[in-house]
């Protein structure tokens, strides 16, 4: 790679990615090209500024960062993106990292520690920041922790989108698939989490935060 590397910061706070931006021009072989603050916004700057990192916080408005990452990928594979969260649970960095973020960092990672992840990202490597890693490890040493794991992404993201509120009909157009295919998911997550109702699911969902 020639040249600074280029960063478009995903956060759907204003004066969070204003300090990041502050944080990352500091470093010369950093450019920040742009920023989003959601995931279509995501989708469009970075077709126009073709980045080399992306910088993705998860509670993004409407979709997660986690579904924003399967889409960008999906349409530019050579994307690398990096994920930056304040949530430091197994599951979140698991999920994230299935969708094909090459990094997960936790926002209690000193700030040095952001501009590494970024350079180890734009390089093609994999990057954990050491909290979460360590949360990976413990999770993976007790198989069977939560039945949240059983649910596949797109059930992982239909249980988000039910417990933030979100209708099946705006569930159906957020994800791009029919009412009746989110009704489907809605009653399997319900089956595989033992949940007779969506008062369950909110109180399950509850214990990992799902509700951002």
């Amino acid at each position: 790679m020639t040249g600074p590397t280029k960063v478009l910061l995903v956060d759907d706070h204003a004066i969070v990615r204003e300090g990041y931006r502050g944080l990352l021009e500091d470093e010369a072989s950093i450019s920040v090209v742009g920023e989003a603050g959601n995931a279509a916004q995501a989708y469009e700057q970075a077709r126009s500024l073709e980045p080399d990192v992306v910088v993705m916080d998860i509670a993004l408005p409407g979709v997660s960062g986690i579904e924003a990452t399967r889409r960008m990928l999906r349409d530019q594979p050579p994307l690398r993106i990096l994920i930056f969260s304040m949530y430091d649970d197994a599951i979140y960095a698991r999920r994230a990292l299935e969708a094909g973020a090459l990094g997960y960092l936790s926002k209690a990672s000193a700030p040095e520690v952001l501009v590494r992840a970024i350079y180890a990202v734009s390089r093609g490597e994999r990057y954990v920041s050491p909290d979460v890693a360590a949360n990976i490890a413990r999770s993976a040493a007790q198989p069977g922790k939560s039945e949240i794991e059983a649910l596949t992404p797109r059930e992982f993201e239909v249980l988000r989108l039910l417990v933030q509120g979100e209708t099946v009909k705006s569930i159906s157009e957020k994800l791009a698939l029919s009412e009746k295919t989110v009704a489907n998911h809605q009653s399997t997550i319900r089956d595989k989490l033992g949940a007779r109702n969506s008062a369950q699911l909110a109180r399950l969902a509850a214990q990992l935060d799902l509700s951002v």
